[in-house]
């Protein structure tokens, strides 16, 4: 009997004749295009949300294009048919794309390719970025590295909206992705996500339920098919429920803000804070004073005071930061010792009663150098290196009345400038220099200090600060990019050399420590405004009273003085008062310099007070925001990223199954629908925990197969058992039987092409029973493992990644084992006894 070769099931005809190519597959019709529209909407609807997160709205347009650029490049790749996979990847490309043209167009190579100076330029706008939230409360400025960050971020929202969607069959759970957007201004604007910016996000979200729904796209063909109105039906039910849970879950959920979501409750876990944030400057309470945060105090001092809530000393050359030396601090209770001696010949000692109101912070503002503190409530402590004052635990300055009794020095021109003692007992902290300092600012403290004592170089760097050539400015540091206090910052403020307190502190501490005189910056309020009251103190009489409020905040950089201690400068034009002692031989700020700026501070004149300015300090209770909870947009957004990228990760596996089926159930050739079908159900049944045997029969597997994991045969399963016979027998069919019959001439090529599409059609089916009845007697855990960690998928990566070592351990084999037969062919071989040369010869006599 002779066996007929195998042939392969429709492909009878040769390709090259007529009637012989494959059946034409069916359009894809609109389906892409709406879906991503409907993504497009939901993530444009709730970037509307960072509205008040981001000033302005000059940001949404690079956001705009980023969005549309990303979704229909996904659109159009899932047109042409592309596999999951490859639409994904190319999601990923069109991003670095469009974020390539729109921010590093000038360092890429034909605008759309990155450079290595491109990836030089993203360094520092990143670094930009982080100084700039870093400095500021919401709504943050928005420079060119907070809109490419926000670009990025939501440009991986799509890609993950979209893969949740399309790839992975779980439209519902897309509102994962949109919810993650939310949460930044959720917690970052007092006035929470608002109104538009939520709805947009909802109709966006019920856009993308209804297009899954409406086209009831086969979830192997992904093309259009039958309107379903019970699909429909499913979708408004679905988004009317999560619609529902987003709008009771703030009653439900602590942390929640009084008011009605989205538009009056803000996510606030930290609860409410309206205080001084050393991490925070001034800039945004500058620019939109509101007078919240009032704090009222009374003195015997013949002026008003500074108020400092806390000492910023630690600089590593991104930013200036507290360091709060949580081990050394000291419990309140006795004498604060400031652990220096003052030499000067006369000390004054001054008397302050101060009611902190609404002002909400862990650190409590007071006249340097407190000796004593009564009256607090809670638990406080104190450092000894820099007498800052801080709350334990939730301990606050909020309502907080209390009494203060400080000490200064009477401080001269000329008892400064006798103290050129080398310093001593001074912790590093307020001398280190970061490694990396722009030649701009060694250059220019180098060439301003010049030679002298420590005090004539301090004057020197106060006087080039309060120069003519600066003038005070809150809207150019914004305008310019350099709204911070890290060192680029720095650089390009002496550039430019137009700033706020935070710039001109950080200037004149930076460059005094690299003349060698130790420094840090004070963080609090100016001298304040009479209130026209007066407060009775035991021991003093009545007391003039005094305000300062957001308005009054101000930084101001201290310079270290052997047996003086630490001393108060004011580099700032037009802010603060300069102390009497460094007025000898300083400059003062151009006429107009006050004049010119009135307007960035509406009411507020400044009083004549001695001292110096404030830096960080978030607005308590104000509009700016709740900055001092800590809540940062950088760390939100890289957060964000980072959670887009580790779903993306996580479902990677998923994906790539996903795309591997929509290939084998959809094949290019019809004809090849068998095998690919028989291949799916040899991986499914693998996924759900039983993969063939290496010389395991299709038939003994197919029946193995049936009578472990399909159920009862005569029950509700009896489908799934059908289907899995029939797969069974069209595989052995096309693999052993006889080659199908020749079609007639007279067949049209429409009916050879549905026959073919038949065959696939089938094929699906049956492979799409068998996974059904596999799911529903499958425990939750095999389930999950089959969903999102399949065995087949990560099988093969295993032998992927092993692939390399096997080919490198076999050539290894092949190599010893030459080297083995080279080494044993040349070792000599003892010779035998007996005749070798036809000669016997006998021995003996």
């Amino acid at each position: 009997m002779t066996m007929a070769p195998a042939r392969r099931h429709g492909t009878d005809l040769p390709s090259g004749t007529p009637g012989g190519n494959p059946a034409a597959r069916p359009p894809v019709g609109a389906y892409p295009w709406a879906m991503a529209g409907a993504i497009a909407v939901a993530v444009c609807g709730a970037a509307l949300s960072l509205n008040g997160v981001l000033r302005g709205w000059g940001w949404y347009w690079p956001v705009l294009t980023t969005v549309l650029v990303v979704s229909f490049t996904l659109a159009a790749l899932r047109s042409l048919r592309a596999q999951p996979l490859l639409v994904t990847a190319g999601g990923f490309l069109s991003l670095g794309a469009i974020l390539t043209l729109t921010f590093f167009r000038s360092s890429s190579f034909a605008g759309l390719v990155p450079t290595g100076g491109s990836f030089a330029e993203l360094d520092r706008l990143v670094r930009r970025a982080s100084e700039t939230v870093l400095s500021e409360t919401a709504p943050v400025a928005p420079n060119v590295g907070i809109v490419m960050i926000t670009c990025a971020v939501l440009g991986l929202a799509v890609i993950l909206v979209d893969a949740l969607a399309l790839p992975l069959g779980m439209p519902a759970a897309t509102g994962v992705g949109l919810l993650a957007i939310l949460v930044v201004p959720a917690m970052i604007k007092p006035q929470s996500v608002g109104f538009w910016g939520f709805a947009a996000t909802v109709a966006g979200y019920l856009m993308i339920l209804a297009c899954s729904q409406y086209f009831a796209p086969d979830a192997r063909l992904q093309t259009d098919a039958a309107r379903s109105p019970g699909h429909l039906r499913r979708a408004v039910l679905t988004g009317s429920v999560a619609l529902a849970a987003t709008l009771v879950a703030p009653l439900a959920i602590p942390g929640f803000d009084q008011g009605t979501f989205p538009q009056g409750s803000r996510l606030n876990p930290w609860g409410t804070s309206t205080g001084l944030n050393p991490m925070i400057t001034l800039g945004n309470s500058l620019r939109t004073p509101d007078g919240s945060g009032r704090i009222t105090y009374a003195t015997n001092a013949a002026a008003p005071l500074y108020l400092r809530s806390v000492t910023v000393d630690n600089f590593d050359g991104e930013s200036w930061g507290p360091d709060d030396r949580d081990a050394s601090r000291l419990p309140m209770g006795g004498r604060i010792d400031p652990g220096y001696t003052v030499l000067a010949d006369e000390q004054l000692r001054l008397v302050t009663a101060i009611d902190a109101g609404s002002f909400n912070s862990p650190y409590l503002p007071a006249p340097y150098a407190p000796e004593t503190v009564r009256g607090l409530s809670g638990r406080w402590t104190w450092d000894p290196a820099t007498l800052s004052i801080k709350g334990s635990g939730t301990t606050t300055s909020r309502r907080q009345e209390y009494l203060v009794t400080s000490s200064v020095p009477k401080l001269t021109a000329a008892l400064l400038d006798q103290s050129s003692a080398a310093v001593q007992g001074i912790p590093e902290d307020f001398t280190r220099i970061p490694g990396n300092v722009p030649d701009i600012v060694r250059a220019t403290a180098d060439t301003v200090a010049g030679t002298g004592t420590p005090y004539q170089k301090a004057m020197a760097i106060q006087k080039y600060l309060r120069s003519a050539a600066f003038t005070y400015s809150l809207q150019s540091p914004v305008q310019g990019g350099y709204d911070g206090n890290g060192l680029s910052v720095l650089a390009d403020f002496l550039e430019q050399k137009s700033g706020y307190c935070i710039h001109y502190a950080s200037a004149m501490a930076v460059m005094a420590r690299l003349e060698g005189i130790p420094s840090r910056i004070a963080v609090g309020y100016a001298p304040g405004r009479l209130t026209g009251a007066t407060v009775s103190v035991a021991g003093q009489g009545a007391l003039p009273e005094y305000e300062v409020d957001a308005r009054d905040a101000h930084a101001w950089p201290e310079l270290y003085f052997q047996g003086l201690g630490w001393v108060p400068f004011e580099p700032t034009p037009s802010r603060g008062v300069v102390p009497e002692y460094a007025t000898e031989s300083s400059v003062s700020a151009s006429p107009d310099a006050l004049d010119n700026n009135q307007d960035l501070v509406p009411g507020a004149t400044p009083a004549p007070v001695p001292a110096p300015s404030t830096t960080p300090l978030p607005a308590p209770g104000g509009g700016g925001g709740s900055a001092d909870a800590g809540v940062q947009l950088l760390p939100w957004l890289l957060g964000a990223g980072g959670v887009l990228a580790v779903a993306l990760l996580a479902a990677a596996p998923r994906m790539v199954r996903a795309g591997i089926r929509a290939r084998r159930l959809r094949p290019q050739d019809p004809g090849k629908a068998v095998p690919m079908g028989w291949r799916e159900l040899l991986d499914l049944g693998t996924d759900y925990g039983l993969p063939p045997g290496a010389s395991e029969t299709p038939r003994a597997y197919s029946a193995r197969l049936r009578g472990t994991l399909l159920g009862d045969p005569e029950g509700v399963d009896r489908p799934a058992h059908q289907a899995a016979a029939a797969l069974t027998e069209e595989f052995e069919r096309h693999s052993y039987g006889r080659p199908p019959r020749t079609i007639p001439e007279q067949d049209t090529d429409d009916a050879k092409s549905r026959s073919a599409r038949d065959r696939a059609t089938a094929m699906a089916a049956e492979v799409g029973a068998v996974e059904e009845t596999l799911r529903a007697n499958a425990p939750l855990r095999q389930r999950l493992q089959a969903a999102w960690v399949p065995p087949s998928v990560m099988g093969g990566l295993g032998r992927f990644l092993a692939a390399p070592f096997r080919s490198t351990g076999r050539a290894i084999g092949r190599v010893l084992a030459r080297t083995a037969k080279a080494a044993a062919r040349s070792w000599p071989v003892p010779s035998r006894p007996g005749p070798r040369d036809g000669v016997h010869r006998r021995s003996g006599g």
